[in-house]
């Protein structure tokens, strides 16, 4: 059999040089010790055709690897250093040549650090060699700079492109370089995309209030969700004060058309719109008051049946609920839809004010519809538990525990409801974003604590970097950056941390190390925040904020933090020199970052032990690598066992393992939902925004749906859900709770359906 070499020379096929190559990187440290190299050998051999290129072999070797994915994590780490291999001999051989390659779409400035000094000495391209292959194809899918010969860049050459844009010196760009290259954090996808573009927009999140309910203001919000979405970031919209229906219009003497028409243009905005040139599809959240007279027809916009036309399917829904509406579906009472037009004070508004201007509203017979605010609820769970959402955020948490708070009313959070920030006509509140990578902190002795302290300080630190070099899709948005400048710290591989130190999620010892770990993260980004205000002053508007006064994230939660650190005196300086950041922590999802660097997403527990994904970049069959390593050092991990688990869709708990590992290894299925929300609660004194929590049930039902909200809302969650997750051929596990933590009968048959176990 002939190979066809890069060269375009040809030459027998020789099996002990794919051997070697094998054995070779399988020993590239950290080695893999469990790839069997005769029998993954033979087994590419004989798939292998004549005159295939050594490209074409390599590619194979690579699926074949990823394919046993299933046998041993080592696989997939296999696959993916053949892939780097093959991307490290197709792109530059320096980070200078490489960006040199693209000059034609770089920032100038940027361009002419690159070739000021020599970054490629300090760029350790071994690091390439610790993705796996999910890591590496998410890398080339999305990240990894091209032109119209191919890819340039590598990973590290993409990490060095956004350390050198984002520093002032070459020491700094290093230093940044060298803590994103060990896989200590990660910048969100905007900041890795855009770093040294010509066009660089690198923040997240847009929060936008519609201008106006008028032709112009709906027309000039849609126009800038344009030029948002465009740059490629996510945009959450505040739809409320948009007239509803057949409303009178005075200066035609017509009727409105209401939300529904407005959304479908949004919509078709959304699809048009894409983020980043291709690299995402433009993603728009919509939240609506429940108190909107319009608030059943925006339900129905993304149901699967129906008229096409009066569907919007591509948008996002969130209801922004307040108290008041949650109290009156606790009791069966009537709830009162009302036109803004006739009632702006209600989105203007919120806690005891809000109750007031409502029931006054009432009074004053201003409603346009009355209706049970159960007949309202049962609508809601209905649509989430078909399509997933609405997504629930509580206005009142929102805004009563935000340090935003002395600046107005906050209408809306994010595409992803972990980011609350005030936004008006004139204010597009915006958001940059970073995650760190939990499982790097835990040793043979634990969590280093203190080193988690230190990355979160530079985490916020290279976040402002973040502020001051982005720029900005519209005008508002700058104002509202500038003014405020929040950024959101998050993490990823939280559920890993507990699986390497052998921990249940659903334990006590989990609940300790996970308040423990949010304190630290918010505690280092709280005094590098200050220092940063030493050096360039404090934000804008920190002035009558709750932190001017002393009054940090945890006080607004009535919360004693630990004594592991002096928040006495953190607080003195704060209120001393101010801060330089209005909001700071902000747990979001981090599908993409996590992939990358192969944690957990976010704070979530795993769905499955075993299973197959399918992303844009591929299809690969995922093991639980910390499993893998469990029952291997236990003597246990065998094909059985693998097999196994595959018939029992990823689920350990009908194996022979023993007990604590099975604990251990639970997917979120087999966790009571009460678990998810009480570490989210616990972890909430250090959360300055918020969290994308998303629920799980495997076969929803409205009483079960409506325990899980009403505990959220309860425990004081400003995001009480994400996204409903379901699984409707897996075996419902039931929401579990004391009696007296959970509504028991909020709909008339919720009794007989949730379960009252400890």
């Amino acid at each position: 059999m002939i190979v066809v070499k890069r060269n375009k020379i040809e030459e027998k096929y020789d099996p002990g040089k794919l051997t070697h190559f094998i054995t070779a990187i399988s020993n590239v440290n950290p080695k893999l010790r469990h790839i069997d190299t005769r029998k993954l050998t033979k087994q590419i051999e004989s798939g292998l055709t004549d005159r295939m290129s050594s490209d074409e072999l390599l590619t194979y070797a690579t699926d074949i690897c990823a394919s046993l994915g299933s046998q041993s994590h080592d696989y997939s780490m296999l696959a993916g250093r053949i892939s780097i291999i093959m991307l490290h001999t197709n792109t530059p051989s320096s980070f200078t040549h490489a960006m040199n390659r693209i000059s034609d779409v770089l920032c100038p400035r940027f361009l002419l650090r690159v070739n000021q000094y020599n970054y490629d000495d300090y760029i350790d391209n071994r690091y390439d060699f610790g993705y796996d292959i999910i890591g590496v194809r998410t890398l080339k899918r999305s990240y990894l700079l091209k032109d119209a010969k191919g890819f340039v860049e590598r990973p590290q050459y993409m990490l060095m492109r956004v350390a050198v844009f984002l520093s002032d010196t070459p020491a700094e760009a290093v230093d940044i370089y060298n803590v994103m290259s060990a896989g200590y954090y990660t910048h969100a996808s905007p900041t890795l995309f855009h770093c040294g573009m010509k066009q660089h927009q690198l923040a997240s999140c847009f929060l936008m209030t519609m201008k106006g309910d008028s032709i112009e203001g709906i027309y000039d919000t849609i126009k800038d969700t344009a030029l948002i979405s465009k740059s490629a970031g996510g945009i959450g919209i505040s739809v409320s004060n948009i007239r509803c229906k057949n409303s009178p219009i005075a200066g035609t003497g017509g009727t409105s058309n209401g939300l529904v028409p407005m959304l479908r243009v949004l919509n078709n905005t959304a699809r048009y719109c894409d983020q980043g040139g291709g690299k995402r599809k433009g993603s728009f959240a919509i939240f609506i008051e429940p108190w909107h007279g319009d608030i059943f027809e925006v339900l129905e916009l993304k149901l699967n049946h129906g008229v096409e036309e009066d569907r919007a399917r591509d948008l996002f829904y969130s209801l922004f609920v307040s108290d008041l509406f949650m109290k009156r579906v606790q009791a069966g009472e009537q709830w009162s839809l009302f036109c803004p037009h006739k009632s702006p004070e209600l989105q203007n508004s919120y806690g005891e004010a809000f109750e007031h201007n409502y029931v006054t509203a009432e009074r004053s017979g201003k409603a346009k519809r009355v209706v049970n605010a159960r007949k309202l609820w049962n609508k809601i769970i209905a649509t989430q538990i078909e399509t997933g959402t609405p997504y629930l955020v509580y206005k009142d948490a929102c805004n009563a525990r935000s340090n935003q708070r002395h600046l107005g009313v906050i209408k809306s959070s994010n595409l992803c409801a972990e980011i609350v920030e005030y936004s008006s006509p004139d204010e597009t509140a915006v958001c940059t974003l970073a995650s760190i990578a939990l499982p790097k902190f835990v040793g043979r002795d634990g969590i280093d604590y203190e080193k988690l302290v230190d990355i979160a300080g530079v985490v916020c630190k290279n976040l402002n970097r973040v502020i001051d070099n982005t720029t900005y899709p519209i005008e508002s948005a700058r104002r509202s950056n500038e003014r405020h400048r929040p950024i959101g710290i998050g993490v990823q591989g939280l559920s890993d941390v507990f699986q390497m130190m052998g921990v249940p999620y659903d334990s006590e010892d989990a609940a300790r190390i996970n308040v423990l770990i949010f304190e630290s993260i918010y505690y280092g980004a709280v005094k590098m925040s200050v220092e940063l205000a030493k050096k360039d002053g404090k934000y804008d508007s920190f002035d009558g904020s709750p932190s001017s006064v002393g009054r940090l994230n945890f006080d607004m939660w009535d919360h004693t933090p630990s004594e592991r650190y002096n928040w006495a005196a953190l607080r003195d300086e704060v209120q001393q020199h101010g801060m330089r950041n209005s909001l700071l922590t902000a747990m979001m999802p981090t599908a993409s970052s996590a992939s990358i660097l192969g944690n957990t997403e976010s704070f979530e527990p795993r769905t499955s032990n075993l299973y197959t994904r399918r992303v844009l970049s591929g299809e690969f069959t995922i093991l639980n690598k910390y499993l893998e390593a469990t029952c291997r050092k236990m003597n246990l991990w065998s094909p059985d066992l693998r097999d196994n688990i595959i018939r029992n869709r990823g689920s350990v708990q009908q194996t022979s393992l023993p007990e604590d590992v099975k604990n251990v290894f639970k997917t979120v299925w087999e966790l009571s939902q009460k678990s998810l929300i009480d570490l989210s609660r616990d972890r909430a004194p250090y959360v300055c925004q918020s969290q994308s929590l998303n629920l799980y049930q495997a076969t929803p039902t409205q009483a079960s749906v409506t325990s899980m909200h009403f505990y959220a809302w309860k425990s004081g969650l400003k995001t009480g859900i994400y996204y409903l997750r379901t699984l409707p051929k897996a075996n419902a596990v039931a929401f579990t709770a004391k009696q007296k933590d959970v509504v028991m009968s909020i709909l008339d048959e919720a009794s007989n359906c949730i379960a009252c176990e400890a």
